[in-house]
C-alpha cells in the first residue's frame, strides 16, 4: 500500500533530520528528572516527523465518512502537545483543551458509543452516560499513551502493533479507508522507531504521545461504528499500554500520591530501574503487544464463551506480569 509505504519512508527521513542537527529553536530538548530513564537531553520533536508523514500520506486518499472531529481534535492535541513540550502548561488547561478535541471528535465525526459491547453482550445505556463514557475513553487514552511515553522504543512500538492490527482488521472485512488510515499511521510510527529504538536518538515528545493516544482512542471507535470489532477487542489491543497506566494510577490514588507528580511506578519503568535496561524491557514488551495483538485477531473468530475464557486469561496473565514485577523488587533489596 503505497500511502504506508510513503508514511515510512517520510517519518524516517524527517525523524533522522530532527535527530541530527539541533532544532532547539522548534523545540527545546527533553532533560532528565525524577520520572526519566534517561541520562541526558535528547532531541523531544519525533512526533512532529509522525504527524507530518501521516498527514503527507493521508493526504492522497479518497476521503472516507466525515472525520473532520477527530482530524481537527487532532490537531488541537498535537498544537497543545506542542506548546507544552516547549512552555510548560497548567495541566488544568491542558485537560479542557484534552475534553474539548475530544467532543469534537465524538460530535462532528458521531463517535458516540450508544452501548458497551461485552461478549455476547450488549449493555445499552442513556446518551448521557453514553457520551460521558465516550468522552472519558477519548481523554484517558491520549492521556496515558503520554504517561507510558517514558523509555526508548516503548509508545513507538505500542502504535506499530496497535494501529497495525486495527489495519489488518480493516482489510478482513474490506474497510479499505480504516485500514489504510490505520496503516499509515503505523507505518509512520515504525519509521519513527528507526531512531528511537534502545538507544534513542530522539524521543515523540507530548505531541507524538498525546496525538497517538487521541487517534488510538478515536479511531476505535470508528472501528467499533463500522462493526470491525467490538469495544473489547480495542481495549485488549491496547492494553499493554491501558492496564500499566490505569493500575499505577489507581494504585498511586490509594496511596494518597500526588498523581500529576513525576514518577516511576510504571512496571516498565520498574523493571529498567531493576537493571533490565532499555532494550531488554522494549523487546519483552513487543512480546506482550504481539501476543495481545495475535489474541484479539484470534479471538474475534471464536464464540462468545471462548472469547470470556481468553479476556479471563488476560487478566491472569497481567496479574502475573504484576506479581513478577514485585518479586523482582523484593529479591533486589534482599
Amino acid at each position: 500500500m503505497l500511502s504506508a509505504i510513503f508514511s515510512f519512508i517520510i517519518a524516517a527521513l524527517f525523524t533522522g533530520v530532527f535527530s541530527r542537527y539541533a532544532f532547539d529553536w522548534l523545540s527545546p530538548p527533553d532533560a532528565p528528572n525524577q520520572r526519566s530513564l534517561h541520562t541526558r537531553p535528547t532531541p523531544q520533536i519525533g512526533g512532529v516527523a509522525i504527524l507530518i508523514a501521516v498527514l503527507i500520506s493521508l493526504s492522497v486518499l479518497d476521503k472516507p465518512q466525515d472525520l473532520s472531529g477527530i482530524w481537527l481534535g487532532a490537531g488541537l492535541i498535537a498544537l497543545v502537545s506542542f506548546l507544552d513540550d516547549c512552555y510548560p502548561l497548567s495541566a488544568r488547561y491542558r485537560l479542557l483543551v484534552h475534553l474539548f478535541a475530544a467532543y469534537l471528535a465524538l460530535s462532528l465525526s458521531d463517535l458516540w458509543l450508544p452501548a458497551l459491547q461485552l461478549p455476547d453482550m450488549v449493555w445499552q445505556w442513556s446518551a448521557p452516560v453514553g457520551a460521558l463514557f465516550s468522552l472519558l475513553f477519548i481523554v484517558w487514552m491520549l492521556n496515558l499513551y503520554n504517561f507510558m511515553d517514558g523509555m526508548d522504543g516503548f509508545a513507538g512500538g505500542m502504535s506499530v502493533f496497535g494501529f497495525g492490527t486495527l489495519a489488518y482488521l480493516g482489510y478482513q472485512v474490506d474497510a479499505l479507508a480504516f485500514a489504510q488510515i490505520n496503516a499509515t499511521i503505523a507505518a509512520a510510527s515504525l519509521g519513527f522507531l528507526v531512531f528511537n529504538f534502545p538507544p534513542a536518538k530522539i524521543f515523540m515528545g507530548d505531541v507524538g504521545a498525546s496525538t497517538l493516544g487521541f487517534l488510538a482512542a478515536s479511531l476505535s471507535l470508528w472501528g467499533v461504528q463500522q462493526a470491525i470489532l467490538p469495544w473489547w477487542a480495542a481495549v485488549l489491543l491496547f492494553s499493554p499500554f491501558i492496564v500499566d497506566a490505569t493500575v499505577t494510577l489507581l494504585k498511586r490514588i490509594y496511596r494518597h500520591e500526588k498523581i500529576w507528580e513525576a514518577h516511576r511506578s510504571h512496571h516498565y519503568q520498574r523493571l529498567v530501574c531493576l537493571g533490565w535496561g532499555h532494550k531488554k524491557t522494549v523487546l519483552w514488551s513487543y512480546v506482550l503487544m504481539l501476543a495481545c495483538s495475535l489474541s484479539t485477531i484470534q479471538l474475534l473468530q471464536l464464540s462468545p464463551t471462548l472469547q470470556w475464557l481468553g479476556l479471563g486469561a488476560w487478566l491472569l496473565i497481567y496479574s502475573a506480569i504484576s506479581w513478577q514485577v514485585a518479586r523482582l523488587e523484593s529479591v533486589a533489596k534482599t
